[in-house]
């Protein structure tokens, strides 16, 4: 076939070929490779269309768009996309229309997928070499050279091009996209907005307007799915009545299906009309998208589409491990109920809010549960407080924050209608059924209204606290709401608590000895130690007050050796100024005594201070000698083996049990100064004290009255036949230097 077309500027000469050239490859599809012919020559646009008509390349055949000017070629350009190829005429309006064309086309309108093929009838216009170098152009053609044939290869080389290039921006761009989607799934917290935002970049990154939902098998965040089922997480408006619920709640069986089936095959599953893309994760936990459309994926969509998902599958590990992290920091893990921090953050922000006015906290304290848990042991005990939890849920969990803040220790916060004493008591009315046994109990709730409190979240539940143990100290099963009184009282034993440990290491404490005497005689036989506290404004700090908050903090425990210890030394003191019968009684506490390195504590001051054993004597109160009977005997067995003596303090006011006492390896009864103060002037009273030096001299122990004031109190504890006291009728407490010069005086 021979065809010439001249014009007035070039030629295009389609030479002699062989007849009956074939396509390349049939087509398969309806869309065409876009040709965009650019020549001021209509002929020209009439042959290459005549000579690409039949051509198909890639399945798919051509189309033409026609330009007979720069400056339509422009316009068009603007308004087009997808064209494949350009087939540039050099001179058309100007003489380097084209050349100036090429250069808008890239930097303006920064098309740089598109092929352009460089035409020309005239090259000394556009220089071969100069073009290439200087243009961003693909091919370079004189139309005197051009052939069907070579026209045919120009062309099919140039789509190829286009389509890998096509193909290299797609998967440039789609890797943006993801990393884009990845980006912003990363700055999500939390499982539920993670999964919304699965939904949102995957639908973006399809390009498609679809919906679906995200199902998952989690409790995270305390929310208790029942057996664990595959629940709905996240759903676009399509699927939001599914929210939160089993899938197998949804009517949709063919979304069930494909869900579990990707589940069980751990892999994505594509079918015509609806997708699952499976998410793998180090948790092994279940995570499946749906969505209603079917995916028509070709290789670089499916490697993409790859790459999100392991993106996903990366950010849902992080948001897996924040989630647990959360779940530790803000859970209880026992019982799924929030924990102290989660209370303490739900309780600032309602003091914050408006429902303040009518919210209230209580504490909720299992009673005896402790003696529960060493019966029965831990599991048990973790099986019945799980128990309370969940009837705590099941009345109160749509309405109310509940927590758990201690071992055996619930938190309740909401409406005061709600969070009062009787409703949350009436629900230990029935036992709970625990590893098939019913067990009843009982709760002791300290209570605090918020309407009117000033202080933040944590005082709140401290002042809640306070209620509690007040409640505990005068009734189990009862309640108590927290006053103002009560918060200045426990404060006030707070500050002291803190001041009297600054005395004691700053060595602000001291003793006194108060002398003990032979009525009969008037011999000084030995003193008490007693301690006292001078505070650095004068003030004395009466021993009744700060003994039992010593004692309640344990400090009692380190000023009690101190004690020990000094009148020790004081003792040794005495002695080498002559005074060697003296006897030195020291007072022990109950929380000093029952220490379990309290005997080690006391044969070490022994060793230290080399004092004779048999002039200490240890007081010990009526109280603590009926605390604990036995291990009271074992112990003043071992401190009768040291030589110690032992004598009972302020007897007659404990209730003793005489088969205890009589049971006990002791040496002296200390009489209370209060029967001492009964002791009337006509000695019609003092019955009691009578009674006791009656029943110490049936033991065979000595006996001394404190507090003897008077001589009528003295003349009537002689005629009791006492015959050693103290109190103020003989000498007052005084300090070490004191006593000596008193013990001197007394002596001359």
């Amino acid at each position: 076939m021979n065809a010439t077309i001249h014009s007035a500027e070039d030629d295009l000469v389609f030479l002699d070929e062989p007849e009956g050239i074939p396509p390349l490859e049939a087509a398969e599809s309806n869309s065409t490779w876009r040709i965009m012919i650019i020549d001021d020559d209509p002929d020209v646009h009439s042959a290459t269309t005549f000579a690409l008509g039949s051509l198909e390349i890639q399945h798919r055949p051509l189309s033409f768009i026609h330009a007979y000017s720069a400056t339509e070629a422009r316009e068009i350009l603007e308004r087009e996309s997808d064209i494949a190829i350009i087939l540039l005429d050099v001179v058309m309006e100007q003489e380097d229309a084209g050349l100036q064309l090429v250069s808008y086309i890239r930097k303006t309108l920064g098309l740089t997928d598109v092929r352009i093929i460089l035409r020309t009838g005239q090259p000394g216009y556009a220089p071969e070499i100069d073009a290439i170098r200087d243009y961003d152009i693909n091919d370079y053609k004189t139309k005197s050279e051009l052939t069907r044939t070579k026209l045919y290869t120009a062309v099919t080389s140039a789509i190829r091009s286009y389509e890998q290039i096509c193909a290299i921006s797609s998967s440039r761009r789609g890797l943006e996209m993801i990393i884009h989607a990845s980006t912003e799934l990363m700055a999500l917290q939390g499982l539920q907005n993670f999964a919304e935002g699965v939904l949102i970049q995957i639908t973006s990154l399809l390009g498609l307007n679809t919906s679906g939902f995200v199902c998952a098998k989690t409790n995270l965040q305390g929310r208790h799915y029942e057996n664990d089922k595959l629940h709905v997480i996240a759903a676009t408006e399509d699927y939001h009545d599914a929210l939160n619920k089993p899938i197998t709640d949804l009517l949709q069986i063919n979304a069930k299906e494909i869900v579990q089936r990707s589940l069980e095959l751990h892999q994505s599953v594509f079918e015509a009309d609806i997708t699952a893309l499976y998410f793998n994760n180090v948790t092994q936990k279940d995570f499946a998208l749906f969505l209603n459309t079917g995916l028509r994926l070709n290789d670089m969509d499916k490697r993409l589409l790859s790459v999100f998902c392991s993106n996903v599958s990366v950010g849902l590990d992080n948001v897996m491990l924040t989630s647990r992290l959360h779940n530790y920091a803000f859970y209880d893990l026992l019982t799924g109920l929030a924990n102290r921090l989660k209370l303490l953050q739900t309780l600032n922000e309602t003091l914050l809010s408006p429902i303040k006015s009518r919210s209230a906290l209580s504490l909720i304290d299992i009673d005896h549960f402790a003696e529960t848990n060493d019966a029965l042991g831990h599991q048990f005990g973790d099986l019945l407080l799980n128990a309370v939890a969940q009837r705590l849920r099941e009345n109160f969990g749509n309405q109310c924050q509940l927590s758990r803040v201690g071992s055996d220790t619930f938190a309740m916060l909401g409406d005061k209608s709600l969070v009062c004493p009787e409703t949350i008591l009436a629900l230990f009315n029935s036992p709970f059924n625990v590893d098939q046994q019913e067990v009843q109990l009982s709760a002791t709730i300290g209570l605090i209204k918020l309407d009117e409190y000033d202080g933040d979240g944590s005082e709140a539940l401290k002042d809640t606290n306070i209620a509690l143990k007040r409640a505990k100290t005068h009734q189990r099963g009862g309640y108590e709401y927290f006053t103002r009184s009560m918060g200045v009282e426990i404060r006030e034993r707070v500050l002291l608590m803190h001041a009297l440990r600054a005395a004691f290491e700053h060595e602000k404490l001291f003793l006194v000895y108060q002398p003990q005497v032979d009525m009969r005689s008037g011999k000084v036989l030995g003193a008490e130690a007693l301690l006292r506290w001078k505070t650095d404004d004068g003030r004395y700090i009466p021993p009744d007050q700060f003994i039992p908050i010593a004692e309640y903090s344990g400090l009692i425990v380190d000023i009690g050796e101190w004690v020990m210890e000094s009148a020790c030394y004081e003792l040794i003191h005495l002695r080498s100024l002559g005074y060697t019968d003296f006897q030195m009684a020291i007072n022990v506490s109950q929380a000093q005594f029952s220490h379990p390195l309290f005997m080690q504590t006391l044969s070490k001051v022994l060793k230290s201070t080399n004092v004779p054993a048999n002039f200490v004597e240890l007081e010990i109160t009526e109280s603590m000698a009926m605390k604990d009977p036995d291990l009271l005997i074992k112990t003043l067995h071992q401190i009768k083996q040291l030589g110690v003596s032992i004598s009972i303090d302020d007897f007659g006011t404990g209730f003793s049990s005489l088969s205890h006492l009589q049971k006990l390896d002791i040496d002296k009864l200390k009489i209370d100064r209060a029967f001492v103060n009964d002791i009337q002037h006509n000695g019609s009273e003092g019955s009691i004290a009578k009674m006791i030096v009656q029943l110490g001299q049936n033991l065979g122990l000595s006996i001394i009255a404190e507090g003897v004031e008077n001589e009528m109190q003295a003349n009537a504890l002689l005629s009791f036949d006492c015959h050693l006291a103290q109190g103020y009728f003989y000498a007052k407490p005084m300090t070490s230097e004191d006593l000596h010069a008193w013990l001197k005086k007394q002596s001359s």
